[in-house]
């Protein structure tokens, strides 16, 4: 009888990324970009914050791709810095490849979300939607993978951030709902998408004599 390799599951229940150091490196780099959207615009007559999402309009639809890069000042951004740094960080555990795919999904679906229920005569920016959809991810892929060592792991980031998902809830003045809403959302699909693609990934058993 031969059984799959042991290294595809450990593959697939993985919790740190398969390369820590770059992985960091990157999130750094990632954020720095944020930081210096922030300095061109508190420096200059640019105006960056009104390339976010502005909702069912044309010309705010290319917010979309803008506006997680963008923050209303630099109270908005500090919020926003540790629970990026850490939660793409471990996002990147199935590797740098999964990571883009994941991190794309949430940008694109959270922001047409936005765009579609979004208030009107508003731009929505800041990174708060990937945060959302990166945790959400981080909390279902171990119940979907039925992985120990992840579900573990989604505990304890529940405990410390369980309770910034209230924020998916209207009511909070200025506090774009829609935006924490449907990165969720897309996060949720992303783990279930993810652990499906594993699943299919991983070698069958073969019956010998």
């Amino acid at each position: 009888m031969v059984v799959p390799a042991p290294a595809s599951r450990r593959s697939i229940a993985r919790v740190l990324p398969p390369a820590p150091v770059r992985s960091l490196f990157f999130m750094l780099l990632f954020t720095g970009v944020l930081y210096l959207a922030e300095f061109v615009d508190q420096l200059t007559a640019l105006r960056l914050d009104d390339d976010g999402i502005v909702p069912r309009t044309l010309d705010g639809l290319d917010g979309i791709i803008w506006a997680p890069l963008l923050h209303a000042g630099w109270p908005h951004l500090l919020a926003n810095t540790v629970p990026f740094l850490v939660f793409g960080f471990l996002a990147m555990a199935g590797g740098f490849r999964q990571f883009v795919v994941v991190t794309a999904m949430i940008w694109l679906l959270g922001g047409l979300g936005v765009w579609l229920i979004g208030p009107e005569n508003t731009s929505t920016v800041g990174a708060s939607g990937l945060i959302f959809g990166w945790l959400v991810f981080l909390l279902a892929r171990g119940f979907f993978a039925r992985s120990g060592r992840q579900i573990l792991l989604a505990v304890a980031l529940f405990v410390i951030w369980g309770g910034i998902l209230f924020g998916i809830l209207p009511g909070q003045a200025g506090i774009s709902w829609q935006a924490h809403l449907f990165g969720a959302v897309a996060g949720l699909l992303a783990a279930r998408l993810v652990a499906r693609a594993d699943r299919r990934s991983r070698p069958a058993p073969i019956l010998g004599a």
